[in-house]
């Protein structure tokens, strides 16, 4: 052997690199292995560590990915990039290549929420506003994609980076899947579970369409203005229970306050008259008192034999809710049905006379319930 292949191979083994990379910030996700002009020295030693891979990028181009595994890089490894250069020496001299490390480990406990609040349009309430947030966690599936479509040419790529373009994407297919959902406002913070596997489904091939793997998402909150919180809480409790029994003890509490509220004799008149009328619509009569002498204001001179007249009869009110009849109820009931968002205008109404159901709208004596009722012009002279 010659003095010089002595020196060549000398040369050879104190020049052979090492490249790896050593993983010492958790949210790193790319890292690109500097060598001084991309410069790699023939039969580098490639390590590539469990939870890493290795993607060599040259001119542009995707040439060779790496699992974990050491490699000692010459064109029995790196069959491609040979191809790519067209070298006829193989490795005999230092090859040009960029190196990228790509963390596949799985990232976790990641944040997502809604900038913005989301318009949906409930059934009973109309259009409502809620705000979601939560948690998912990734891993990088295919890492030469990841590299091609999102890193590019950035050094030191980290999770914040990616967060960002990821959160936006799963805001946009959250509204999506809540809109399409047509579920009612108040299940949703019954059925997190539900929903969060439904709109994992519905992410997944967005995430694998850049070599991101979405293993979990969670709905943690779905939030809503509290005054929509106050309606929906009523509604539940109007819904189990006797809404003619509910509208008796809401009069009855009414009087109470009345009562209190006005000094002297006259509140003490006023209560007791209201009483009177309390006892009369709940179809009883007060104790010591005969039904006659419930009758405000009614008298009877003894011996003469005069009765009054029969009390009115309360119209009853039948309603289509779900194209189901509902009811019959009174008209104190109606309102709070409407005021309750239960009804609205265009919710059909039948009593007993008209010849057909009607919508609410039109029935006469309904409009109050609308609002800005005006009254008829005045007769002329």
């Amino acid at each position: 052997m010659s003095i010089f292949d002595e020196i060549k191979k000398k040369l050879s083994h104190e020049f052979i690199d090492i490249v790896e990379w050593l993983d010492t910030d958790n949210n790193t996700i790319v890292h690109r292995f500097e060598r001084y002009q991309n410069e790699i020295k023939n039969n580098a030693k490639l390590i590539v560590r469990e939870g890493q891979t290795a993607v060599f990028v040259n001119e542009g181009r995707l040439a060779d990915v790496f699992t974990p595994g050491t490699y000692t890089l010459n064109t029995k490894n790196l069959p491609i990039l040979t191809t790519l250069k067209g070298w006829k020496y193989g490795f005999d001299s230092p090859f040009k290549a960029e190196v990228y490390f790509v963390n596949t480990r799985l990232f976790t406990d990641e944040k997502w929420g809604t900038k913005n609040p989301i318009t949906l349009n409930d059934a009973r309430f109309g259009l409502v506003e809620i705000r979601a947030f939560g948690t998912y966690a990734f891993k990088i599936s295919d890492s030469g994609k990841f590299i091609v479509d999102i890193v590019g040419t950035d050094n030191n790529f980290t999770n914040f980076e990616i967060n960002e373009h990821l959160k936006s994407l799963i805001a946009t297919r959250f509204t999506d899947t809540v809109g399409e959902a047509n579920i009612p406002i108040e299940l949703y913070a019954a059925n997190t579970s539900e929903l969060s596997d439904t709109c994992q489904e519905v992410m997944k091939p967005e995430f694998l369409s850049v070599g991101i793997s979405l293993e979990k998402f969670y709905i943690e909150n779905v939030s809503m203005p509290e005054d929509l919180k106050k309606e929906i809480f009523e509604y539940s409790r109007i819904d189990t229970i006797d809404l003619d029994k509910l509208y008796k003890f809401k009069a009855a509490k009414a009087i109470e306050a009345a009562a209190k509220n006005e000094g002297g004799t006259a509140g003490a008149g006023m209560g007791m008259g209201m009483g009177f009328i309390m006892a009369q619509q709940m179809g009883g009569v007060m104790p010591g008192m005969s039904p006659a002498n419930t009758q405000i204001g009614t008298s009877r001179a003894p011996g003469t034999g005069a009765v009054p007249p029969p009390m009115p009869v309360a119209t009853q009110y039948f309603y289509a809710l779900d194209n189901a009849q509902q009811g019959p109820v009174y008209l104190e009931q109606l309102k709070v049905l409407f005021a309750n968002r239960t009804i609205n205008k265009e919710t059909l109404i039948w009593k007993q006379g008209m010849p057909n159901w009607t919508a609410l709208q039109e029935v006469e004596e309904l409009k109050s319930f609308l609002g800005g009722n005006t009254p008829p012009p005045l007769p002329t002279v």
